[in-house]
């Protein structure tokens, strides 16, 4: 026989009507939100006060989603249904320090936009890059693997913790066809390396970014231009990491130098790779999981900041692939 869920019933107040409208979302979408999440939960409007009703748990986390809510619209942040969303998944993921305080807390400010962790994950993952000299992310697209590698390496450079950044990605996908495309080979790798240059000219004035590049500050190269290096005080990110063999990662890793840091970044589950090789992203993990200094960060489809159908997309194919 089970006990009965004890239950609480709680008000919280707002300071005026509008505050609370911009708190609930367009179209009172917290309610609709909380209702699906926790259907045993109760949330009546009273005027200015919200009146929650239901199971401790429940309602423990409902006033926790609302007041980090609050204090996000009292710092003059917009409460849209993707805000709505970081904020209900920092709280099931267990946040006790308070969504409002940890998505307040930007990395860089670039262009009046804040760069910030906007899960509970990716703020685990960016306190592991302060914390490691070495910092395996993985995860599915759009979990801000790359892209807040990048923002920590620009703020360690604008601080002057390093010299240098370097960001490398491996051109597997070209494989044999790289020598038959058109162009220079500089022209031939600049696709497989595009998305770093993104990411850096949403950090970075782009009318700076030549001058960096042409002082070697920054260098985005092909994973290959790292094999015989000593990389000394410099921030190193090798993106799409899967894409790598043991032998190349195993290159990478050992080019580490003194005062530098290093990310590694890619999915496991998007491997481009002949058929029977093994990633050298997936052995890397294997092998040096818990060593001391190398954190292994994983990310999962709560934790995309894409388009809100991009983890639901990332669900649906994780769960067709275990269904084979």
């Amino acid at each position: 026989m089970s006990l009965p869920t004890e239950r609480d019933q709680i008000t919280i107040s707002f300071a005026s009507a509008e505050t609370m409208v911009r708190t609930l979302g367009p179209q009172d979408l917290l309610l609709r939100i909380l209702d699906g999440l926790y259907p045993e939960l109760t949330v009546s409007v009273r005027g200015e006060d919200l009146e929650v009703e239901g199971p401790d748990r429940d309602v423990s986390q409902a006033r926790q989603v609302i007041e980090d809510l609050h204090g996000l619209v009292r710092r003059g942040t917009n409460v849209t249904p993707e805000v709505i969303e970081q904020v209900t998944s920092l709280v099931r993921g267990g946040s006790q320090a308070g969504a409002s305080g940890l998505l307040s807390a930007s990395i860089l400010s670039s262009r009046g936009r804040k760069i910030r962790p906007k899960t509970l994950n990716q703020q685990h993952y960016v306190e592991s890059i302060d914390a490691n000299t070495i910092t395996f992310g993985l995860g599915p697209a759009g979990t801000g693997k790359t892209y807040l590698a990048m923002a920590k390496a620009v703020q360690a450079l604008q601080a002057q913790e390093i010299n240098r950044i370097i960001l490398t990605r491996p051109a597997v996908e070209a494989g044999e066809r790289l020598g038959y495309l058109p162009g220079s080979l500089s022209e031939k790798i600049d696709p497989y390396l595009r998305p770093l240059y993104d990411a850096l000219h949403d950090m970075v004035e782009p009318e700076s970014i030549p001058r960096l590049m042409a002082d070697g500050t920054i260098e985005v190269a092909p994973l290959a231009y790292m094999r015989g290096r000593t990389l000394n005080d410099a921030f190193i990110i090798l993106d799409e990491a899967q894409n790598t063999t043991g032998e190349q990662m195993k290159m990478f890793l050992t080019r580490l130098g003194f005062g530098s840091h290093m990310v590694v970044t890619g999915d496991t589950s998007q491997v481009d790779l002949p058929r029977g090789v093994t990633s050298g992203l997936a052995q890397a993990v294997s092998v040096l999981e818990g060593l001391d200094d190398i954190a292994i960060i994983r990310l999962r489809s709560v934790d995309v900041v894409r388009h809100r159908l991009v983890s639901r997309i990332v669900d649906a194919y994780e769960e067709e692939s275990h269904g084979r």
